[in-house]
């Protein structure tokens, strides 16, 4: 029997999404919110990698998407001076204020979805990014972090501002449906579905490269199943 997908046809979870139990399992590895498998723990690798990217300018940093709170330390622990977040769930935002209180660089939140909270900020405001949102639709599963690159991203980094972003939920469909389970499949599937809109937004192809590490999930992960996991790293000129 064919496993079911993560989204039934013409599914949409975004009315009720905000306020929606944000289930952290007891041993803090699972977040799900509407039956969804937001995130898992064993995710950490990646999520720094890109947390590391995004921060490498230090200054100030914008992270989209808060969860559980996995790449959000790993901005901490750089040379950064001001963690902007933005987050959507009530739960997930009462686990950020709790956690803002023990870290050694200002964190301010932004309650909402990006598409309300992202037009607030000011043009060439971030030295960094790191989109990693969960998807809400059926319709906007493969694309929703086009969206947000093409109309805020680019315009909020300043020049020489670095942008990492995933979609894990897309990638491990895509690689269980159409691209081969290798280093050079993800690396495949990033060049085919992912870069031509990095170059629509406004990123210049000699300023876009990533890195490919190895992460194998477990074997009850529902929305990834391959090792292979690519970090991009996307310079405004």
């Amino acid at each position: 029997m064919a496993e079911p997908k993560i989204f039934a046809a013409e599914e949409d979870c975004r009315t009720n999404w905000t306020d929606s139990l944000a289930d952290y399992n007891e041993a803090d590895t699972h977040l799900a919110i509407e039956g969804k498998p937001v995130m898992e723990r064993w995710e950490t690798p990646f999520m720094n990698k890109l947390a590391d990217i995004a921060a490498s300018n230090g200054g100030k940093c914008l992270e989209v998407g808060f969860g559980m709170s996995i790449s959000a330390t790993q901005f901490q622990k750089n040379d950064i001076t001001d963690h902007y977040i933005i987050e959507c769930n009530d739960g997930v935002l009462a686990r950020l204020e709790n956690w803002k209180k023990a870290q050694p660089h200002n964190v301010h939140p932004c309650p909402g979805f990006w598409e309300d909270a992202a037009p607030k900020l000011e043009d060439g405001m971030f030295d960094g990014i790191m989109y990693d949102t969960y998807p809400l639709s059926e319709e906007t599963w493969h694309t929703h972090q086009f969206d947000f690159i093409k109309q805020h991203a680019f315009r909020l980094l300043r020049k020489g501002g670095v942008l990492s972003f995933c979609n894990l939920t897309s990638f491990g469909e895509l690689m269980k449906t159409t691209y081969p389970k290798t280093k050079q499949g993800i690396e495949m599937l990033f060049i085919e579905t992912q870069l031509p809109h990095l170059l629509e937004a406004g990123f210049k192809r000699q300023n876009i490269s990533w890195e490919v590490i190895s992460n194998q999930p477990p074997a009850d992960c529902k929305y990834y199943d391959t090792e292979w996991m690519l970090a991009p790293k996307c310079i405004k000129e």
